[in-house]
């Protein structure tokens, strides 16, 4: 069996979430949308886990809207409150995920909005200076869009303080919060936040679903044609079993955080003081290491690797059965490297390899032990 380090690119299903899915798929096959008591009892099952997600966001349940995962949730919003909402300015960064910064390039484009960018701190964190000198000063109806946890260096957001200073310069806030819901309590009514992302598979549940939080009479939109399913906020039957395996694997994630947080975290700081006494010379890529500004799901560091040796670090990892990431899976197949290590950066260490370990209660303290012995043996190795 591989030793499964990829944990920011997707998780593995827990059983009981599988278990309730496969039951759902036999007997719960009705269309939400049908009037018929068949249908009715799918609706019913529906609705009973909408209610029970945003209880724990302190939300209403009809600000839940189903997508297909957090890339369409991110579209929705972001593509809704410039073609709905009559936002003509976003402000972002250029470390989002590709599901943000692509779609904002592309409304840039076709939508002629203005797009401004906060800076990057040397350290991978947001310059929340600068963000507030770009909201004093924006003219028009603005959306800020910043990710709660960095995917590839995993650097925290306050989205606390971001949501007030929208609230304060009259600003809508939308955050990317796949890599925290499920891993961070959340609660919105205290983060007066307007739209946020969340995606199953990275806690543990279904690829496929996802939700988007969108906070009530903002007046957001489908951005799909059809039927007028999930409040008219998006078209398309619901999957029902795959909503199911949310609605679980939120629950599970919620109900095991402390002690599945506790273990984690041990696990990452194991990993980091291993590697700083077995492997002098790695670097850890913005703030990664450090447990009160990083999530503690995972590192990202910069080996102490030739260049000439770097292009196939990660190759040589998979051969001896170690499953992890050069970045965001979404990159995979992009021969551009990590959009994010380039803002951070120097061009010295952009020819090292940079890998980014990330772990769930699956993994044990002696499969981290066997992939340091593992780097050691391929740092090590004469080029």
């Amino acid at each position: 069996m591989p030793i499964y380090l990829d944990n920011a690119a997707t998780t593995q299903v827990r059983n009981e979430v599988a278990d309730k899915m496969a039951a759902v798929l036999k007997s719960n096959y009705g269309n939400p949308s049908s009037t018929h008591s068949v249908g009715r009892s799918s609706k019913s099952i529906l609705e009973q886990c909408r209610k029970r997600i945003a209880a724990h966001f302190n939300v209403k349940s009809s600000e839940i809207i189903f997508t297909a995962g957090g890339t369409e949730a991110d579209n929705l919003v972001l593509r809704s409150a410039v073609c709905h909402l009559d936002v003509k300015h976003i402000i972002s960064s250029r470390i989002e995920h590709h599901a943000v910064g692509h779609t904002i390039t592309s409304l840039e484009d076709s939508e002629k909005i203005k797009v401004s960018y906060v800076r990057v701190l040397d350290n991978g964190t947001i310059d929340l200076r600068h963000l507030e000198e770009l909201l004093e000063h924006a003219s028009e109806k603005t959306l800020v869009s910043l990710m709660h946890i960095n995917n590839e260096i995993g650097t925290i957001l306050d989205l606390k303080f971001v949501a007030d200073l929208c609230k304060k310069y009259q600003a809508l806030f939308h955050s990317d919060t796949v890599q925290s819901v499920g891993h961070y309590p959340l609660d919105l009514v205290q983060i007066p936040i307007d739209f946020l992302a969340a995606s199953a598979h990275k806690f543990h549940g279904p690829k496929g679903i996802g939700f988007a939080f969108v906070r009530s009479g903002l007046g957001l939109q489908s951005i799909i044609t059809g039927g007028a399913q999930e409040r008219g906020c998006r078209a398309g039957t619901e999957s029902l079993h795959d909503i199911v395996g949310l609605d679980e694997s939120l629950a599970l994630a919620y109900e095991h955080l402390d002690s599945e947080k506790q273990y984690i975290s041990e696990l990452k700081s194991h990993f980091i003081q291993r590697l700083k006494t077995e492997i002098p010379g790695t670097k850890f890529n913005g703030v990664c290491a450090d447990a009160s500004n990083s999530t503690y799901t995972l590192v990202n560091v910069c080996l102490p690797v030739s260049s000439e040796k770097a292009p196939l670090f990660l190759f040589q990892l998979d051969l001896k059965g170690i499953a992890c990431s050069k970045g965001s899976a979404c990159q995979s197949g992009s021969d551009k490297g990590s959009h994010v290590l380039r803002e951070i950066l120097s061009k010295d260490d952009l020819q090292k390899p940079s890998i980014r370990f990330s772990f769930s209660s699956f993994n044990t303290k002696e499969e981290l032990d066997e992939v340091i012995d593992t780097l050691k043996e391929l740092v090590l190795e004469p080029a």
